[in-house]
């Protein structure tokens, strides 16, 4: 039996950009792709903390450093510029190595930027 697991978590960014036209993503500083462990074309989860809204779309890998959270397509409907929102994405692994497994999470600052440790 499979479970699905979180793998990845993006905790609390901002939404700096929208692209009403274009085909559909989401656009993820690489910064924060390299340190969460999310890859570019990956599924994700949307969770948009100002208006209740999820959705699923695909990663589009941003400018390093750039802070972009940026939301493409019928996506871009969905937030407003400023929103806050989490970006999660899951694994299927079997029930032995859910018990476990531990998720990337990261926590950037209010400027999409790696907090340093």
């Amino acid at each position: 039996m499979l479970v699905e697991i979180l793998r990845a978590k993006i905790h609390r960014v901002k939404i700096t950009q929208l692209e009403l036209n274009y085909v559909g993503s989401i656009t993820i500083d690489k910064a924060l792709l390299r340190a969460s462990g999310l890859l570019p074309n990956e599924k994700v989860q949307v969770v948009n903390l100002q208006n209740g809204n999820r959705f699923e779309t695909y990663v589009i890998e941003g400018e390093e450093n750039s802070g972009i959270i940026g939301l493409n397509g019928p996506a871009a409907r969905l937030a407003l510029l400023g929103d806050v929102v989490i970006i999660l994405a899951y694994a299927q692994m079997t029930l032995e190595e859910a018990k476990n497994y531990q998720p990337t999470v990261i926590f950037p600052d209010d400027n999409n930027r790696l907090l340093l440790s």
